[in-house]
């Protein structure tokens, strides 16, 4: 047989595109030619898969070979293509017999000794495998990552001879277990216990966490905003099994993934000197970015007022729609990004407006407010006030309430929503907030007052009714009353805008 067709998968972010490697075996001098918009890791391979045939024992055959990646205006890169490059070599050169290559999909980088080296995306190829029908074989050290997803059938080989033996009908490989993690103690994160006073701020948080609703918290320096943020996803509900397995593959996607992270919400603080690529995702071969290594779970961007514009700007479209666009020449790749923003920063830039000890100027103070932008503003649910805490109220107060009492509350609340509406309320769209938002008479003339007399826009007036429900849901409260309103009047003050001094 002088023609083999060996199935594969690319990787185009999480989506993992089928391959078909088709290997021609001709006459005429000795050539190996790789076609398919190759880039220069997957040419590359023409070197390791001669090794890797000739040290395993096995004839590389002496004459002209041609490999095409089909379809061939899809981009391949990275090792993957190795091990179905070299199966498809040996089977056209008639070593293998051909019988069981369409019940497989293989991927897999050979070191030039035949052993199977692991690869990126090995999950995300999983989960795209599923959907057709074959079994996947890759390398033995990513067997672990695969098995996260339980409905796939999935082999595991440590080395080129290993893959040659099964097809020959010589041995089985190795059969990739299902056994998912247990879930990380909630108990191995930072505690709200640990927080003394700060009442306003801790219930604020508590609300967040039980809609999934962005934060803003502003405040001097050393007021306890990083502390809060840092405790948030104690408070977090458990992840479903289908947000486990998404937020495995993205983490495995950025090679970030570990076995003992399975099971908690994502925290991703990237410092403020993070490019716009950094935080959304970009390079020639796109990458993730922290929004979406975020993704199911919290980034905190502290001092956000030093971040650059164009990087915050950025965030305006996912935080709407919970997905990022990266667009290259040869191709879109969408990354999920579902995250709940907090963000952190000083009122001023010597941070302390607006007491007296601030020495800014109305100019500089405006200035400095004026980097975040109002349709970035407009897209964060609530904002805060974070003050400092007076040294005898902090050296007397007790045990604060525990992570574990709070997230009780904030479960039940979350219940409440899937059970109503099958998402958090920060996600609702408009068209649902009527159905699923229902004010009292005194609630909806309250709510338009206060609309009117902070010039809300239409955006802003959802994203209050959003927080609005939560309190409600909190209360396990059907409608919207007076106090829910208020609350969520309260929690989306226009803090940076009464932040001069007298």
């Amino acid at each position: 047989m002088s023609l083999a067709v060996v199935h594969s998968r690319a990787l185009l972010g999480l989506q993992a595109p089928e391959v078909r490697v088709e290997v021609h075996v001709a006459n005429g001098l000795p050539a190996f030619h790789i076609v398919g918009l190759p880039e220069a890791a997957v040419r590359e391979s023409r070197e390791r898969v001669r090794a890797a045939i000739v040290q395993s024992g096995l004839d590389f055959p002496n004459r002209r070979l041609t490999v095409n990646l089909a379809p061939a205006d899809l981009p391949k890169d990275s090792g993957r293509f190795d091990l179905p490059i070299a199966i498809g070599v040996l089977v056209a050169a008639g070593q293998l017999p051909p019988d069981h290559l369409t019940e497989l999909e293989l991927v897999g980088e050979l070191s030039l000794t035949g052993d199977l080296r692991p690869i990126r995306g090995a999950l995300a190829m999983a989960l795209a495998v599923r959907q057709g029908g074959r079994r996947l074989v890759l390398p033995t050290a990513c067997s672990a990552e695969a098995a996260l997803d339980t409905e796939v059938d999935a082999l595991a080989a440590a080395h080129l001879i290993d893959v040659c033996a099964h097809l020959r009908g010589e041995s089985t490989m190795t059969r990739v277990h299902h056994e998912s993690p247990a879930l990380s103690e909630v108990s191995s994160l930072a505690d709200f216990c640990d927080v003394q006073a700060h009442e306003e701020a801790r219930r604020t948080l508590e609300v967040a966490a039980a809609g999934a609703h962005s934060v803003l918290m502003v405040g001097p320096p050393g007021a306890g905003k990083s502390m809060l943020a840092s405790r948030l996803p104690s408070i977090l509900p458990a992840p479903l099994a289908s947000e486990s397995l998404e937020i495995a593959a993205i983490q495995a996607l950025a090679g970030r993934f570990e076995a003992r992270h399975w099971g908690v919400r994502p925290f991703r603080s990237p410092h403020h000197t993070a490019s716009t690529a950094a935080l959304v995702g970009g390079g020639s071969n796109p990458r993730p970015g922290e929004i979406s290594l975020a993704h199911r779970g919290v980034l905190f961007l502290d001092e956000l007022a030093e971040f650059s514009r164009s990087a915050l700007e950025a965030l305006r479209e996912p935080l709407e729609t919970g997905r990022i666009t990266v667009s290259r020449a040869h191709a879109r790749i969408d990354f999920p990004a579902r995250f709940q923003l907090v963000a952190a920063m000083n009122p001023c830039p010597c941070g302390l407006a607006p007491s007296a000890r601030c020495r800014c100027s109305r100019e500089q103070i405006s200035r400095y407010q004026q980097r975040i932008s109002g349709p970035v503003l407009d897209r964060v649910d609530i904002h805060i006030r974070v003050d400092p805490i007076d040294e005898r109220r902090l050296l007397a107060a007790h045990k604060a309430e525990s992570s574990a009492l709070i997230q009780a509350r904030v479960q039940s609340a979350w219940e409440r929503q899937l059970h109503r509406q099958a998402m958090p309320n920060a996600h609702l769209q408009a068209a649902d907030i009527e159905q699923h938002c229902p004010l009292t008479d005194t609630a909806r003339e309250l709510l338009a007052r206060a609309a009117a007399r902070l010039r809300w826009s239409a955006r802003a007036v959802h994203r209050a009714l959003r927080v609005a429900r939560s309190l409600a849901d909190l209360d396990a409260c059907e409608r919207l009353d007076d106090e829910h309103v208020a609350q969520a009047i309260s929690m989306r003050r226009a803090l940076l805008h009464n932040l001069t001094p007298d």
